[in-house]
This record gives structure tokens, C-alpha cells and sequence, in this order.
């Protein structure tokens, strides 16, 4: 599979989610990363370079550079040379040295879909470049084809009801693969 089919793939399971299944049905093919839009969300920023293709998603009526929530998406095409805990434990040291009094849950390990995954939940008490709080929960999982990380992130002090909700998004990022029984892709209707 060529890298551009690859993206091209996990770009329409975004898609799909975001559309809520609106679309013409299609199956999956290949592996796919599996995440949804949250509701009122707009895509904000969208790139691909050196092999990583990016996408941000923000609430309607907000831009990437004044959000008060962040959902990011992130496809390292062909990358499986990475690995999900080392991955989010590099990013807490980034995250660590940009914001001052950072805290970071245990980093949580796992399986997901049968893929090797990790997770993370960091808190910034006031980040330098915004001057506000931010506060993200991040899963990165290892993928057959690529490797994939999800951001939800907010520039506030979440509630717990908030917490929640981005701990119950981040629970449902997943990776199908059309090509094995083993993990396989949702039917789309």
C-alpha cells in the first residue's frame, strides 16, 4: 500500500465518524485509525510532511490560534519503528520543560484492538506561550502500517465531568485492519 492510500484511509475513518456515517457506505480497507469528531467541532488545521500527516479539530467558532479546546490528530505513515510508551514519555519530558509545575498521570499501557497502545493525562498549571492552564490527555498507538496519536486537549482547568469526557474519547481512538479476522474494521452504513 502506497503511503497516500494509507492516509487516504485513515483520513475517510475520520471522515466517517465526523459525518456520522452520512456518507455513501463504504468498507474500510487496510488499517484504519478510528476516531470521531466530537459534536460542533470543525476541522481547524490540516498537513501532511515528512511523513506525518496532521489534522486539528476545534469547536465552530474558534481558530487554531484562540481554542479553548483541541482535538489532534497525528498518522506517522510507515513508522513502525516507534513505540507507544517511549513516544508519550519523550512528549511528558517536552511538555515538562515548556510548562513549569506540569504533572503528569502514570503512564498507562495496554492493548487496544489487539495493537500495543499507551496513554497519558498532562496538566499545565499556567503555560508560558498561552498564559493560560492546559491540560491534555494523549493515546498513541502502534499500528501494523503507521503509527497513530490522539490529542484531546483543553486551555482551562477541566471540571471532572470534562475529565470525563475526554477520558471516555480518548478510550474510544481505535486501529482496524480489513486484512486481519483479528482486528477488524466496524461495518459503515
Amino acid at each position: 500500500m502506497t503511503k497516500r492510500s494509507k492516509w487516504t484511509a485513515a483520513a475517510l475513518a475520520v471522515l466517517v465518524c465526523l459525518t456520522g456515517g452520512a456518507l455513501q457506505a463504504q468498507p474500510l480497507k487496510d488499517e484504519n485509525l478510528l476516531v470521531g469528531v466530537p459534536q460542533g467541532f470543525k476541522l481547524g488545521f490540516n498537513d501532511s510532511k515528512n511523513g506525518m500527516n496532521m489534522q486539528e479539530f476545534i469547536p465552530a467558532g474558534e481558530t487554531v490560534q484562540n481554542w479553548t479546546e483541541m482535538v489532534t490528530v497525528q498518522v506517522f505513515l510507515s513508522r513502525t519503528d516507534l513505540q507507544p510508551a517511549p513516544f508519550l514519555g519523550a512528549m511528558q519530558q517536552q511538555w515538562a520543560g515548556a510548562c513549569k509545575g506540569s504533572t503528569a498521570t502514570p503512564l498507562a499501557t495496554g492493548k487496544v484492538n489487539g495493537y500495543d497502545a499507551a496513554s497519558i493525562l498532562l496538566r499545565c498549571p499556567l503555560l508560558a506561550s498561552t498564559g493560560k492552564p492546559e491540560t491534555t490527555m494523549l493515546t498513541a498507538i502502534k499500528g501494523n502500517d503507521s503509527f497513530y496519536v490522539v490529542q484531546r486537549a483543553v486551555r482551562s482547568v477541566p471540571t471532572p465531568e470534562r475529565l470525563e469526557t475526554m477520558k471516555k474519547y480518548i478510550e474510544s481512538v481505535s486501529v482496524c485492519d480489513s486484512r486481519l479476522p483479528s482486528r477488524p474494521c466496524p461495518t459503515v452504513n
